[in-house]
């Protein structure tokens, strides 16, 4: 790892070593070209990694304190029907040891701080290449910080150029997050499930317990393991020269009257070949204050049919379905949980619950 404020002549001499340039003036970020060379960015908040994990081609990428990076060297020429090349990123929690600071992770996915989790990042894209932009989200069933995952990866493809695809085969097609996502699935020592959107998009803001609550509903991951990094960079097979994030975020969000988050987990009470019950859905205040009114989101699955609800007020448009406070249950106090319920009919032979529920 480079420090982002070492002086222009000492950082010159190291860079040089590693065949590589360092850019002036003397507090900007290193240029990285090492295969596995590493860096943090503001204040050690973040980590942004070169990570050439899957050729021996030449790769750099221009670090930004703002929290990003450019990739302005990648000389790769790999197989789209292979792995790629590498997965330059930046990332809040714990890779292979090198972890950033204040991220709280890794965190069990069934505290209650989990569901106000989110990140954002902000892309660009050149226009020729072959590869991917996208969130790499690990679990572990342990509270890991070095080694391989082998709990779930959940990869969230905002683009791609070229014949690429995810790992495994596509299973279904999900509405999360503002946008319409192939999911697929597959593992290779591991379970990695890919949602790819169906538009492309340069920039997103969301829950991580959205895609994991989905991803649960599937049963290819589980509420017990542990997040141990959000990543989100790109993934080159030829080229690459060009794919930027501009800016990356991780923490909590989704607060409402000053510091009132909160969180929404789901049992299914039973179910049976045509329906279910869905009880209790359990919404819980994990902000500092008192949170005057919640609001749930969640998938339902094409075909599925909510018949009945209670102690929530519930809305259908299209898949998404959004459920509000009754009159004597929207108040909660830091730390308090409420519950509401629901019951649906599906059609007969298919075995699939909602997911994806998040709170604001």
């Amino acid at each position: 790892m480079r420090n982002a404020h070492t002086h222009l002549l000492i950082g010159a001499i190291l860079a040089l070593l590693a065949g590589c340039l360092v850019a002036a003036p003397a507090q900007a970020a290193p240029v990285l070209c090492g295969k596995y060379a590493s860096t943090t960015v503001q204040n050690g908040r973040y980590v942004v990694m070169n990570n050439v994990w899957g050729a021996d081609t030449a790769q750099c990428i221009d670090v930004n304190q703002n929290g990003g990076f450019t990739v302005t060297q990648a000389a790769h020429n790999k197989p789209t029907n292979g792995a790629p090349a590498s997965y330059p990123a930046v990332y809040a929690g714990c890779h292979y040891a090198t972890c950033s600071t204040g991220s709280n992770l890794p965190m069990q996915a069934s505290s209650p701080s989990f569901g106000s989790l989110r990140t954002s990042v902000s892309m660009t894209y050149p226009s020729g290449g072959v590869w991917d932009a996208a969130y790499d989200i690990w679990f572990d069933p342990t509270p890991r910080t070095d080694g391989q995952n082998t709990g779930a990866e959940i990869m969230v493809w905002l683009n791609r150029m070229g014949s690429i695809q995810p790992v495994g085969s596509q299973i279904g097609t999900v509405s999360l997050a503002g946008g319409t996502w192939q999911v697929w699935y597959g593992n290779i020592g591991w379970n990695v499930i890919s949602y790819v959107r169906t538009s492309p998009t340069a920039s997103m803001d969301f829950a991580i317990d959205t895609f994991l609550s989905d991803a649960i509903g599937r049963g290819y991951a589980q509420r017990s393991w542990y997040l141990t990094s959000v990543q989100a960079g790109f993934e080159p097979w030829v080229g690459g020269a060009g794919l930027a994030v501009n800016s990356f975020s991780f923490g909590s969000g989704g607060s409402n009257g000053g510091g009132g988050g909160c969180t929404a987990a789901a049992t299914t009470q039973s179910q049976w070949q045509g329906g279910y019950v869905i009880q209790p859905v359990t919404v819980t205040n994990t902000g500092s204050a008192t949170k005057n009114g919640w609001t749930v989101t969640f998938t339902l699955p094409a075909g599925h049919t909510i018949t009945g609800s209670w102690n929530a007020t519930l809305s259908v448009s299209g898949s998404t379905v959004t459920a509000r406070n009754a009159g004597g249950n929207g108040a909660l106090a830091p730390n308090a949980s409420t519950s509401f319920g629901f019951q649906a009919t599906r059609p007969g032979g298919n075995s699939q619950v909602p997911s994806g529920y998040t709170c604001a």
